[in-house]
């Protein structure tokens, strides 16, 4: 069901999770997650910090919804999903500029170091996507057009596109 990389990574939110809705109605959710390396030095004796890495992560429907809703800037959180290439035209230079992001499929808090309260939400019906751009996209969920469906699962979320073809940026 993987169309790219699979990894986890457990890291600190850099900020709050930012939900859009894309015209057709499909929630999306973008945020940055920190996540510090540390190495053994066996010289010392002990764990030392060497860099930092940002991943840029999206999140879609139901799950884009439910990390806006619970997480925020600061916490703690583990992602599993796909590492995608994207590209993009810099608008200021022109030139194609390439990058990754990661696209969830599954985002939650590590208990580690934190507790949560769990609670289960109702299923939501969302609008089937178009191929409207991030540009687009609207902080309110826009009313679905007759006859919807939320059913399919097409798209492969390269060249910028997100699952079923919406663009996540």
């Amino acid at each position: 069901m993987s169309n790219g990389t699979p990894l986890t990574i457990v890291g600190n939110l850099t900020d709050d999770p930012e939900l859009r809705f894309t015209p057709s109605g499909v929630a999306v959710a973008k945020f940055q997650v920190a996540v510090n390396r540390r190495t053994y030095d066996r010289q010392a004796g002990e764990w030392k910090e060497s860099g930092t890495d940002f991943h840029r992560v999206t999140a879609w429907r139901t799950l884009a919804e439910n990390v806006a809703g619970t997480l925020a800037k600061g916490m703690r959180v583990m992602v599993l999903g796909d590492l995608r290439s994207r590209s993009w035209d810099d608008t200021k230079t022109g030139e194609k500029r390439y990058g990754w992001e990661i696209e969830a499929s599954a985002v939650g808090p590590d208990l580690t170091f934190a507790t949560a309260v769990v609670s289960k939400v109702a299923k939501s019906s969302g609008a089937a996507p178009g191929d409207e751009t991030w540009a687009t996209a609207s902080r309110t969920r826009p009313a679905a057009p007759a006859g919807a469906d939320n059913g399919g699962q097409g798209g492969n979320g390269w060249g910028g596109q997100g699952p079923e073809g919406e663009p996540p940026f």
